[in-house]
């Protein structure tokens, strides 16, 4: 028997509570619509995508997919912003390949490209992961994400009131060697170009102490940092940036799987950071992915799947525990923070 072909069947006998729709309506902050990981819900029908917020009471939700370029936008117009423009609300982004032909002039018009995307109708910037990784500097290495030479970027977005998303690193994990102690062997098996061991790349944590540098540099431009400040496996390095820096968000995006094995840490930081936290997603829309989502932050349950279908848990061998999070604290996470931070 090959390990991706065992499912063991739990004989723990727990509660499961059936949560249908949230206590408060959501505002998905962190999605994708226009990729394959998104669903391409661009190509599908729009009444069908409606008729799946409605029955998850998700009000609005944020495609971050504006970053790809004119096309895409307008793309996204033609099908969200001219239909649904209340309930969906689309990201900007940066044009990295741009950086090495237009050397010292790249921030700075990339920064009046990323002005010109607000006035086009944009609520923010999303910065993807291969910043720190794969993007490379016009002297031809991979740039730092702390380069001061970037600076009006990050000014720009201050300047205009609109949050930078950003995803820099990714699980520790994809760092370690693929080897019998990563707890993410088998997600890394299936997904090799997920693995980043140094060399060649730079340690994860040297990324995210850079960029922790930037939003100490830039305290008039708000930052959500997605997946959990990038760091969900330690939720004391992520308290104490957003202790340092009040200008720091962040999104829970595609880490219920990470807080759900922590449940008592991850209580505390939720009630604690409740001003701090969006709820976020960054899964295909589907009406079980969300109910799933409103069960891990509203019941008590032990020790249930993180994901909804039969397949092999996707990030690793573990089980989850709900946050019975108490009311005013869901009522920030699901949607007054981001009302507040995507001036709404």
């Amino acid at each position: 028997m090959q390990i991706e072909q065992y499912l063991p069947r739990q004989q723990l006998v727990t509660k499961t509570s059936t949560i249908t729709k949230p206590r408060f309506p959501v505002i998905d902050a962190h999605n994708h619509l226009c990729q394959v990981f998104g669903g391409y819900w661009n190509r599908r029908p729009i009444a069908e995508f409606i008729d799946v917020l409605d029955r998850a009471d998700v009000r609005m939700i944020v495609d971050l997919d504006g970053g790809w370029g004119d096309a895409l936008r307008q793309t996204h117009r033609q099908h969200y912003a001219l239909h649904i423009p209340d309930r969906v609300k689309l990201f900007g982004g940066v044009e990295w390949d741009q950086w090495q032909v237009r050397g010292g002039e790249f921030a700075s018009w990339a920064a009046e490209s990323f002005k010109q995307q607000v006035a086009e109708g944009v609520v923010g910037l999303k910065i993807w992961k291969p910043f720190g990784l794969h993007i490379r500097n016009p002297e031809g290495v991979v740039g730092h994400v702390d380069d001061v030479r970037l600076d009006p970027i990050w000014a720009m977005a201050g300047t205009l009131g609109v949050p930078v998303l950003v995803h820099v690193g990714d699980p520790i994990a994809f760092f370690d060697p693929i080897d019998q102690y990563n707890e993410r062997y088998e997600e890394l098996h299936a997904h090799p170009d997920w693995h980043f061991p140094s060399p060649p790349f730079p340690p994860v944590l040297s990324i995210l102490e850079a960029f922790k540098r930037v939003t100490k540099r830039h305290a008039q431009t708000t930052f959500i940092i997605a997946h959990v400040g990038c760091y969900a496996e330690n939720l004391g390095w992520v308290a104490q940036w957003l202790d340092e820096c009040p200008n720091v968000v962040i999104d829970f995006s595609a880490r219920i799987a990470e807080l759900g094995r922590q449940p008592y840490s991850a209580r505390k930081f939720f009630i604690t950071y409740a001003d701090r936290i969006l709820f976020g997603t960054d899964l295909p829309v589907d009406l079980a992915m969300y109910q799933l989502h409103y069960r891990f932050l509203e019941s008590d349950d032990e020790y249930f799947a993180y994901h909804h279908t039969d397949d092999a848990p996707p990030q690793g061998r573990w089980r989850i525990y709900g946050l019975y999070l108490p009311d005013d604290v869901l009522a920030k996470i699901y949607h007054r923070n981001a009302e507040r931070i995507l001036h709404l």
